[in-house]
């Protein structure tokens, strides 16, 4: 099968392809932004002999018809993962997740490529009070980014009552080998052994997902009969505990001394609003507006009709990207920016960072 993959330079497009390519299928990575395929080899177990020969790469935006329309010609399937992220101007955020959105959409359907699997976001569920999150859910996306992917699931609903296969993937936050961006400033924290402060008390519920059980879930829209596939699934971790349970878990693995502290929730977000203004916080609200709250999604659905199983828990994802982070700390490059495969700036995070006293590292006594 032939599947081409928009955004397939970024972090999820980098595993999901490679995951693909794993599985014998030919893959055509369609991004604005440079890919690199020998990054394959830091992720996990080498690829099977000959996947160079079944991997395309087409250099474009997806906001280009012409560019869309040459890297899906032939395809059997679209994986739609290009996105502007929160922290990129609100006018490049609509641009690339709405207008891009319609414009694959249009060239699929022009080139008889009827499944295109879009990349949503539960973002677009806003921050309710009521937990678990059901698929069926009233939407109120916060912020440019949350809205937008509403917008876009409209374009792909659209297109399903037009005789499409269009399913609609919305992924918690999800981690994993080669995860920056504000998970790098929880690593580096980690590291020196800092306080990790949590906003609030902690014992809200935040469910995370593993990058390798979000692939998976994807490939089984790809490859299984229409009438499984053609509705809008959540994905998340099976098993996950509070955001204090899971953040000190992480840090005792680590071993560095860096232990979980408690913040005046109010306090706190009130700071974090007036640096995100400042542009002196790469925290925006989105990710500060839900760090007290609970924030989980039924995932029975996909389990029922793709036939998934998370494999990892909220702390065994962090505990391996953790891992990963340190085994390729010294070949990251410095490069800075707003992606989730490149550090964040921390701004004035960092103050506050060399300012906290460091804990005692673990020593593991001798035999």
């Amino acid at each position: 099968m032939r599947v081409v993959i928009t955004g397939g330079a970024g972090f999820l497009g980098l595993h999901l392809s490679r995951r693909l390519l794993a599985s014998g299928h030919e893959v055509v990575v369609l991004d604005i932004a440079p890919f690199d395929p020998s990054e394959y080899a830091t992720l996990g177990e080498p690829l099977p002999n000959g996947w160079e020969r079944r991997l395309n790469i087409v250099c474009g935006d997806v906001r280009d018809a012409a560019t869309v329309r040459s890297a899906l010609r032939g395809a059997d399937a679209v994986v739609h993962a290009a996105a502007a992220l929160p922290l990129w101007h609100p006018r490049d955020i609509f641009t690339v997740n709405v207008t891009g959105t319609q414009i694959v959409l249009d060239e699929a359907c022009a080139l008889g490529v009827d499944r295109v699997i879009f990349i949503s976001s539960t973002s677009v569920y806003g921050i309710p009070e009521k937990h678990p999150l059901y698929e069926d859910d009233p939407l109120d996306g916060v912020g440019p980014y949350g809205k937008s992917k509403i917008w876009a699931e409209r374009l792909c609903l659209a297109a399903r009552r037009a005789g499409m296969v269009v399913p609609i993937i919305r992924p918690k936050t999800f981690v994993g080998p080669g995860r920056l961006g504000v998970f790098q400033i929880l690593f580096d924290w980690i590291e020196r052994g800092k306080p990790i402060p949590v906003i609030g008390s902690g014992t809200n519920r935040y469910q995370l997902l593993d990058v390798d059980d979000l692939t998976d879930a994807i490939e089984r829209s790809v490859m299984l009969p229409a009438e499984r596939v053609n509705t809008t699934f959540n994905i998340g971790a099976e098993r996950f505990g509070t955001v204090r349970e899971d953040v000190q878990t992480l840090c005792d693995h680590a071993g560095t001394g860096a232990f979980v502290v408690p913040t005046p929730p109010a306090l706190v977000k009130s700071v974090l609003r007036v640096l995100e203004t400042l542009r002196l916080s790469p925290l925006y609200k989105w990710v500060y507006g839900t760090a007290d709250k609970d924030s989980f999604v039924a995932i029975e659905r996909a389990k029922a009709l793709l036939n998934w199983r998370p494999r990892y828990s909220n702390a065994e994802a962090l505990c391996r990207t953790y891992d990963w982070y340190q085994a390729h700390k010294a070949m990251l490059d410095r490069r800075e920016g707003v992606t989730h495969r490149v550090a964040w700036r921390q701004g004035a995070l960092r103050w506050v960072r060399d300012i906290l006293p460091s804990g005692k590292k673990r020593v593991t006594p001798k035999v």
